[in-house]
Parts: structure tokens; sequence; C-alpha cells
């Protein structure tokens, strides 16, 4: 976006669209708006516009966030938080989007991930093999303690 100046219409229109298309944070709101040359009073204006007509949600954006990095991804709760905090959501938010997520999914995918795992690293030294495992499910944001019981598990 170069030098372009927006109305205060266009910059909406243009705001619902990208808000339409999938569902956005207010920290990525405002920055578009920043890259579109808009003054922090016509940010306050249409940032307010797109909650009041629910183009902008933070508790429906951390929940879709929560599902999809999960599903998609295969990332654990602490990754998904430490991301959402990042996009400065509200704790009270976060907390909502992580009960989006089953227990029995979690543990399920946690399972996987460590077998597949499992079965790639070629270590053969059994704690040089867990630390390779379990560097690999902490850097994807899973819990110590959930980690350390699987590959113990796993890993004989």
């Amino acid at each position: 976006m170069k030098n372009e100046s927006y109305s205060l219409i266009e910059a909406k229109i243009k705001l619902q669209q990208f808000c339409a298309y999938q569902d956005r944070c207010h920290k990525e709101v405002v920055e578009k708006l920043q890259k579109m040359n808009m003054i922090p009073a016509a940010i306050d204006v249409i940032i307010t516009d797109l909650i009041q007509e629910n183009f902008l949600n933070e508790e429906r954006f951390a929940k879709s966030f929560a599902r999809g990095k999960f599903r998609i991804k295969k990332w654990g709760r602490i990754r998904i938080t430490r991301e959402l905090k990042l996009r400065n959501i509200s704790k009270y938010n976060i907390d909502i989007a992580l009960k989006e997520i089953e227990e029995s999914d979690y543990l399920n995918t946690l399972d996987e991930l460590a077998r597949k795992r499992n079965t790639v690293v070629r270590e053969t030294n059994p704690f040089k093999r867990k630390k390779k495992i379990a560097d690999y499910l902490f850097y994807r944001g899973w819990e110590a303690h959930l980690v350390y019981e699987k590959i113990n598990e796993l890993v004989l």
C-alpha cells in the first residue's frame, strides 16, 4: 500500500472484507489500519463499528485460532496460549478458547505426535532419544508433565 489515502467509509468497507474473510484480532485490524495511514481517531471509530456489526469479535477469534492451531498444526495449550498473548488477547478469552479443545482429542493428538516422532528419531541411546522427542513436543507447546509421561511410556 503506497501512500494511498482512504476515506472513513472506504477504509471501513475494506476492513469489513478483511474481517469477513477470516476471524481477526484487534491487533491485526489496528496494524492494517495504520498501514493504510489512518489517524488514531479514525481507527477508533472503525474498530468500534466493526465490533458493533460483529465483524470483529475477540472471543470468536480466540476460539477459532485455538481450534485451528490444535487441529491443523497440532499445537499444545502452551503454544496456543503464547501465540494468543502475542496478539493481546485477554486471559478470559484465552481460557474460553482453550475449552474448545476436547481433553480426549488433546491426549490422543499428543499420543499420535509422540509415536510418529518416535518412529522418525534415529537415536539409539534411550536418553538422547527421549530428549529429542521431548524437545520436539515442547517446541509445539505441550505441557511438560504430559510429555514426560508419554515418552517414558514409549521409550524404554
